[in-house]
């Protein structure tokens, strides 16, 4: 029997006796006779707020976490489980319940309710909220995708991520939440795993951090689940996480900074760097809003997936970090080195790549977008020196990158924008095999949307990277300050808003839309918009 199946809600397994010193119990009658215990909370349960995610023409998951003391060993909860009631409505007054149940919060998966809730309308707004004993939780906005080969108008969204705690405030992320959009892509870097430190040593000097982690660098499975605890206490966080459903993905800080497959940055044995993935992979999974399908085995996660919004937009998520090869040029940067040229290198392994071009090759909607987390523009980052790249990106991969965009060429797959994160800054340019030399028309676009905090405030365009842009005839547009992005797709034109905050280090920073690139259907290239 699976855990899954282990914790599938039973009477007879709900809890009749809590311990610990947030929580009691309390016992109230049943139809059968029989009691069912309620929870009594000396602090809120539900400090980490709720998430929906991973939606589908029925239904979608929806998600919280019981944890009275964040902090503490244990957060508040007694190792037992505990019987979480949820709530589905057609309106946000919560009047007309549509859908009702009850879960179970296990201890082994720190207390965490993924319910996958099915038999709903597609193309809909629907609201949610959980009760734990006399508690309730705040009330979240989720909302189903449309019904397949369905015709729609357009398809808006919000694509975020790099959100280091300790470098600014979320204010970027409660402006998300007022765009209201329909879904939001969340390309990694949820977390980030360093020790607290009250300086930051910036490209600029010491800068003073506004806010600080608590403890020390992440190991243990508590010490990721204190971390998670830390960010999603955030308010700002949680709003953007309750005004929409969330597709997330992670990318190295989840984890380590720079790992991929069983290697990380200070050559740790595999062995003893995989006990610390488990550890990730598992408070990953108990922290996001994901489906049963991605429930953790080991060191493993089923992250990358597909969701289709009608005959409009397919939507490919990749996980670029647990199928691929040792970093080339040691992970030196810029790197310039043989190993860029390795043969048997991968991105994201030979089982993803087909299950890739299958789902690109078979797509009948009219674009095609590939959500992932690191660059796929070869950049030259050092113009002046010779051709020298981010080893971290595509760029460091060669092999792997031209082998894609040329299958994705040869079967002449139209309309396809790629979907980036992890640079800390907004970039919109065109792919080709090799930059501009090899085709005369680009193979896709790429918009890499910028960090909500890390990196701090940052400039319009940092200085070298002016230099960049002009050595780099594929890209259009690079701006260094933090936000987010607004994707819209209609059957005409798929356009990218880079909205920017003036600062992330005071609360009060100022959104503006800092420029609006676009594909138009049928026509390779971005123009601006």
């Amino acid at each position: 029997m699976s855990v899954l199946d282990r914790y599938a809600l039973s009477r007879r397994r709900l809890l009749t006796v809590f311990g610990g010193a947030a929580v009691t119990a309390l016992s109230i009658p049943l139809e059968s006779g029989k009691a069912l215990a309620q929870a009594v909370f000396r602090t809120y349960p539900f400090q980490l707020g709720v998430a929906s995610g991973d939606p589908s023409p029925d239904g979608f998951v929806i998600w919280t976490r019981l944890a009275p003391e964040p902090f503490e060993i244990g957060y508040g909860m007694p190792m037992a489980p505990v019987a979480v009631d949820w709530e589905v409505a057609d309106a946000p007054n919560m009047r007309n319940i549509v859908a009702k149940g009850a879960a179970i919060a296990p201890p082994e998966l720190g207390h965490s309710v993924h319910v996958e809730v099915g038999g709903l309308q597609p193309n809909r707004d629907y609201w949610y909220r959980f009760t734990a004993g006399k508690e309730r939780s705040l009330v979240g906005r989720a909302r189903t995708t449309p019904a397949l080969g369905a015709a729609l108008d357009r398809v808006r969204f919000a694509v975020s991520g790099c959100q280091n705690y300790e470098q600014g405030y979320y204010t970027a992320y409660r402006r998300m939440a007022e765009d209201n959009p329909d879904f939001v892509f969340c390309y990694g870097d949820y977390i980030y795993e360093g020790r607290g430190n009250r300086v930051w040593n910036s490209a600029n000097g010491p800068v003073e951090n506004i806010r600080q982690h608590v403890g020390s660098e992440i190991y243990s499975l508590d010490d990721y689940r204190r971390r998670y605890a830390q960010y999603k206490m955030d308010a700002d966080l949680q709003a953007a996480h309750a005004a929409a459903p969330w597709f997330a993905v992670w990318d190295d800080h989840e984890t380590d900074n720079n790992w991929v497959g069983d290697h990380d940055q200070d050559g740790t044995d595999p062995k003893l760097f995989n006990l610390r993935r488990q550890a990730a992979v598992q408070a990953y999974y108990e922290n996001m809003p994901l489906r049963a399908s991605s429930f953790p085995a080991g060191t493993s996660l089923q992250i990358y997936r597909r969701a289709a919004y009608g005959q409009l937009l397919n939507l490919n998520l990749l996980d670029t970090r647990q199928f691929r090869s040792a970093q080339p040029c040691d992970g030196k940067y810029p790197a310039a080195c043989p190993g860029l040229d390795e043969p048997r290198a991968e991105v994201i392994g030979a089982a993803q790549e087909k299950w890739l071009m299958d789902g690109l090759m078979g797509s009948k909607a009219t674009w095609n977008v590939i959500a992932q987390q690191v660059m796929m523009m070869d950049l030259d980052r050092d113009p002046a020196q010779g051709v020298q790249v981010n080893p971290d990106s595509w760029a460091g991969y060669r092999i792997p990158r031209g082998r894609l965009l040329s299958r994705i060429r040869d079967a002449r797959i139209a309309n396809v924008a790629v979907l980036t994160g992890d640079e800390h800054q907004n970039f919109a340019g065109d792919l080709y095999v090799d930059g501009t030399k090899s085709e005369a028309a680009p193979i896709a676009s790429e918009f890499v949307v910028t960090s909500i905090t890390s990196g701090g405030d940052g400039a319009d365009q940092r200085d070298e990277y002016a230099k960049i842009q002009a050595g780099n005839p594929m890209l259009k547009f690079n701006n260094s300050q933090r936000g987010y992005a607004i994707c819209e797709a209609t059957s005409k034109a798929f356009v990218t808003e880079f909205k920017v905050l003036d600062a992330v280090t005071r609360r009060d920073g100022k959104l503006s839309t800092r420029a609006k690139w676009a594909l138009e259907a049928g026509k390779p290239g971005i123009v601006q918009a």
